[in-house]
């Protein structure tokens, strides 16, 4: 039997294979295909204080090799997460990890604090949210406002903290610096590159928002760059994500640098990604005589 467990930040995950948020809800819909037992961790949608109705429609829009959306962060807020998707989730064998959004740092502040006394083994927070007080630029495109957002939500937090990173940035590494700066205890990168998408024969754009986030298999080897990067700047585990569709994209960021991995738009193609991620990984173990997973993190030459 090969040793597929990971640890991050004290949490041990049976393997490395998580799910993106936003691309898995709360996991119930793929509970119909599968075990969720059989991941590594289930990331819920991002959630805030209150409920958002996020951005009008069209949100959603194909591109090759990937797609563009402008959800807005549309959740139900935090009271109906506690109350149905946490408790559902307790269900099966996983570790689960609240993803958590706002539009000030006490947004933020507010859900980890009432997170410290849930079943939850990890806090992920999304920082590509635009900071409302500070003229709109995203928290995690200013290192200094990264730091700070990252300070405080350590205050409050009672389980580890992962800082997502957006790579709508000069410099991946100042802001993976910046996070571990603050006391964040892992990161999880990258977040949907910004992009943009024209109908030409009605000439308007393709989302009502007019820019998205890109995701899918075409950012991937931006992806694997900046894990590769970060990994050489930090010395937090990272969560790798961007694109993953198989095991052999999933090693790519395990061999990059990456302590875990989260599928997310291949999800929405082939609602068995998640759990063949974790059994082709198992299987390479097997190809290459590798006993233990954790001799392979970072573990690319050249």
């Amino acid at each position: 039997m090969r040793d597929t467990s990971v640890t991050l930040a004290g949490v041990e995950l049976k393997n490395p294979v998580m799910t993106a948020s936003g691309t898995f809800g709360s996991g119930a819909e793929y509970s119909e295909f599968y075990d969720l037992g059989k991941l590594g961790a289930v990331v819920t949608k991002g959630v805030a204080n209150v409920p958002w109705p996020g951005n009008p429609t069209p949100r959603i829009a194909e591109t090759a090799s990937g797609m563009l959306n402008a959800i807005g962060l549309q959740n139900p807020g935090l009271d109906v997460i506690l109350t149905r998707d946490i408790p559902y989730l307790k269900k099966y064998d996983t570790k689960i990890v609240v993803n958590v959004c706002g539009k000030t740092v006490e947004d933020y502040c507010e859900v980890v604090e009432r997170l410290r006394t849930e079943p939850v083994d990890l806090l992920e927070i999304n920082v590509s949210c635009p900071n409302v007080k500070e003229g709109g630029i995203a928290f995690g495109q200013d290192p200094r406002a990264l730091e700070a957002i990252t300070k405080e939500v350590k205050r409050y937090a009672k389980q580890p903290v992962i800082m997502k990173l957006s790579p709508n940035v000069t410099d991946i590494t100042e802001m993976a610096r910046a996070a571990e700066a603050g006391g964040a205890d892992i990161l999880s990168l990258i977040n949907t590159l910004t992009g943009m998408k024209i109908d030409i024969h009605r000439r308007t754009f393709a989302l009502a928002n007019k820019t998205g986030g890109m995701s899918g298999p075409a950012i991937k080897p931006v992806a694997v760059r900046m894990v590769y990067q970060t990994a050489q700047a930090v010395k937090l585990p990272i969560i790798g994500m961007g694109g993953i569709c198989d095991a052999s994209d999933a090693m790519e960021f395990i061999l990059a640098g990456a302590t875990a991995v989260s599928v997310g738009t291949a999800n929405f193609a082939n609602p068995y990604a998640a759990l063949q991620v974790a059994e082709g990984i198992e299987a390479y173990m097997e190809q290459y005589q590798v006993e233990n997973i954790k001799t392979l993190i970072g573990a690319v030459s050249g």
